[in-house]
């Protein structure tokens, strides 16, 4: 068996690439390994979304390259978005990689380390077309309790900040079988929550012209035994269908929680975007949303400092954020990506004033967390456990329904016991929280347990 190191850098979608990867090297005669140190084959799935990406992407395969000249590793291996965009140009300046793989050819990874012969190509990049299916043999590797279920690939839009249609094609969606199976193979290891990702979960199905939508499913996916919370991430704010928020509405399997990546508020700022909506269509939207799920969390992501943004416009965008009162935000400064239509814009906006904005926007954002938790203590919630916390090996810690893995806060849990194992869904009263975090304590336990100190 021949050892391989695979590093997977990006967002969930990557990680999903590379956990295809995975299954299809260990159907062939390779064993993954944690050391590089002790690899033959070194691999790093990268990201190039935005220019820091691209930075760390090159950082890591310089290292595995430092890592080949002197260890046991024979090939290394560079596939994703950073093939996809600078394509056969990065053989002249990266000498050290003997192959690179574009976002559409990483089913191909086995083929390519198993060739022999010497005129082979280096570079495999073409536009991207594939996108796996149920058959392709893939290995888990975010949690034995929780996985994430990649529904469609690609996108239509045309946000003229943004790279990803150039780096993942055009959208194409899986079919609602394929994504069953895929899904009950996962409950069957043990992966009580599936997490959707895609990069436009909303327009789901539509390019299968058959009727195949997100509601249809999701009330699918309810039906897999095993399956307890069923999350979705992505959904582009226009077009959200009434299936989805009828699912969300009736179907307790699936988690009152939507990520909406709106960007922005200030209609002008939207409309340099190319986002297609206005401050005044993202409300009708949200309120929408709530009409259906009232007690829905929601998640978005904004964008400060985008080419012209003035101290108005950022005033607009945190008064809007007050007033929606979010679950959960994220912030980014603009990043000026060649190849995009942002790139060329004037009034580019000094890197300091972008770095204020992001931290006046996130204090705003956590002062209406920590209100929104404290209103939680003595209150009894679910939590799924995910194990032992990186805090103390005392406590253990999870999430509850309204936070996602790895973007949103976690829970510790106190007075754990042996009987709490991971992947367990228990009830626990908030006893303490921060300004994403919740710390409290099973009340689910045997009453011989509850009452020990």
């Amino acid at each position: 068996m021949h050892k391989v190191h695979l590093v997977s850098l990006g967002c969930p979608k990557n990680r999903v690439d590379s956990e295809v990867m995975v299954g299809l090297l260990q159907q062939g005669d390779y064993e993954l390994v944690d050391d590089p140190e002790d690899a033959e084959v070194l691999i790093v799935n990268t990201c190039s979304f935005i220019q820091p990406a691209t930075e760390e992407s090159i950082d890591t395969v310089l290292e595995l390259a430092e890592l080949k000249k002197s260890g046991s590793a024979q090939q290394l291996v560079v596939t994703g978005c950073m093939v996809q965009r600078y394509g056969a140009a990065l053989e002249g300046e990266l000498p050290e990689v003997d192959h690179f793989l574009g976002t559409g050819e990483y089913h191909r990874i086995t083929e390519v380390l198993n060739a022999r012969d010497a005129h082979a190509p280096r570079s495999y990049v073409d536009t991207p077309r594939y996108i796996h299916d149920e058959q392709a043999p893939r290995v888990n590797s975010w949690s034995s309790c929780s996985a994430y279920l990649k529904i469609s690939e690609g996108c239509n839009h045309t946000c003229s900040f943004c790279i990803i249609p150039q780096l993942r094609g055009r959208m194409r969606s899986r079919t609602i079988p394929s994504l069953v199976t895929e899904a009950r193979r996962l409950a069957d290891q043990g992966v009580v929550e599936l997490n959707l990702v895609a990069q436009d979960s909303t327009a789901y199905g539509r390019d299968l012209r058959d009727g195949t939508d997100l509601g249809g499913l999701l009330r699918a996916l309810v039906e897999i035994d095993g399956l307890e919370w069923i999350r979705l991430h992505y959904a582009y704010p226009i077009g959200l269908p009434a299936g989805l928020l009828e699912a969300l509405r009736d179907e307790p399997k699936i988690v009152p929680y939507l990520d909406i990546p709106l960007q922005h508020a200030s209609g002008r700022m939207l409309q340099e975007m190319r986002r297609g909506v206005t401050r005044e269509g993202q409300e009708r939207i949200l309120d929408r949303v709530r009409e259906y799920v009232p007690d829905v969390a929601l998640r978005t992501t904004f964008i400060v400092g985008f080419p012209g943004e003035t101290d108005a416009d950022f005033v607009e965008l945190c008064d809007f954020v007050e007033k929606q009162q979010f679950t959960h935000v994220g912030v980014f400064t603009y990043c000026r990506e060649d190849g995009t239509p942002a790139a060329e814009m004037g009034r580019q906006v000094p890197a300091h004033v972008m770095k204020m904005r992001q931290e006046r926007l996130m204090e705003l954002q956590k002062e209406v967390s920590r209100k929104r938790l404290e209103a939680l203590i003595g209150q009894t919630v679910d939590v799924l456990v995910e194990g032992v916390s990186e805090e103390s090996d005392l406590l253990l810690r999870g999430r509850t329904r309204w936070q996602a893995p790895d973007v949103d806060g976690q829970v510790y849990i106190s007075n754990a016991t042996p009987d709490v194992a991971i992947g367990q869904i228990r009830k626990l009263r908030v006893t303490q929280v921060g300004d994403y975090d919740l710390v409290g304590e099973l009340v689910d336990l045997p009453e011989s347990e509850l009452a020990l100190p």
